[in-house]
């Protein structure tokens, strides 16, 4: 148990900046005596206690400000931070080494007793401030989850899931074998979920703003072509007359979409 423990604080002080000893979190970290108090109610939902396990989440809830059912699963290294408003759902499972930020619901879309109603958190996963990933699917290791996000889909391992509904950035990388540690140290770890990948909307919009700027300009071309075409030839002027309409400024339409 102390062990555990142990892991639990070393595992704060990597990913925390603003933790400045053992002892600071160990009395002033609600997200570890959200852990530590899990355990047990855990240890008694299984024994067949169900009333004393809820009863033990129901004292840890008005500590802490996280409500974790005691029929739910967590790993190792787990660091709830900040992590008021946090709901984690009775079938739920998170993996070791996640980080889950504050506002998040693990919650479930099925009202059948005794079904997998909640999401699976694979090892490392990142679930940012507000996030909502709802049902019985599974969240791939070293996926991040945006912040407000709604997730409603399984997310594969290593990718970003951001917006609503959440829509789906692979990773560039891959994952590997040897999974991320969830440290800060790790070049992998962002907190809050935080990509240096864009949005697929945008590279969609920006791929469109884009095309519709070349077709504008081959369309120029052409019409410079046929007015040379006209006058070398004196046919009568029948190009259209009047205010050329505004060119498409695909710079600044860019900018707006996140350039």
């Amino acid at each position: 148990m102390f062990t555990r423990i142990k892991a639990d604080i070393e595992c704060i002080l990597e990913r925390d900046p603003a933790a400045r000893s053992r002892f600071e979190v160990l009395t002033c970290y609600p997200g570890l005596h959200a852990v530590i108090l899990h355990r047990p109610a855990h240890w008694c939902w299984n024994a067949g206690l169900k009333w004393l396990g809820r009863f033990i989440s129901q004292l840890s809830r008005w500590f802490t400000g996280i409500e974790i059912h005691p029929g739910a699963k967590i790993g190792d290294r787990v660091f709830f931070d900040h992590a008021m408003g946090v709901v984690v759902g009775e079938t739920a499972e998170i993996g070791d080494g996640c980080t889950i930020y504050q506002g998040v619901t693990l919650g479930g879309t099925s009202l059948y007793k005794g079904a997998k109603r909640h999401p699976t958190l694979g090892k490392n996963v990142v679930v940012s401030a507000g996030a909502k990933v709802l049902g019985g699917f599974v969240v791939g290791d070293g996926a991040k989850i945006g912040s407000n996000a709604v997730v409603i889909k399984p997310v594969p391992a290593g990718a970003t899931a951001v917006g609503i509904p959440a829509r789906i950035i692979p990773s560039k990388e891959g994952v590997s074998a040897d999974v991320t540690t969830g440290s800060a140290q790790d070049p992998k770890f962002s907190a809050y979920g935080i990509t240096q990948d864009d949005d697929p909307l945008s590279l969609a919009m920006r791929g469109l703003i884009d095309n519709a700027a070349s077709q504008e300009d081959q369309i120029a071309l052409l019409w410079q072509a046929i007015e040379k075409l006209s006058s070398a030839q004196h046919v009568p002027d029948c190009l259209p007359t009047g205010e050329p309409a505004d060119k498409l400024d695909a710079k600044k339409l860019n900018e707006l979409v996140g350039k």
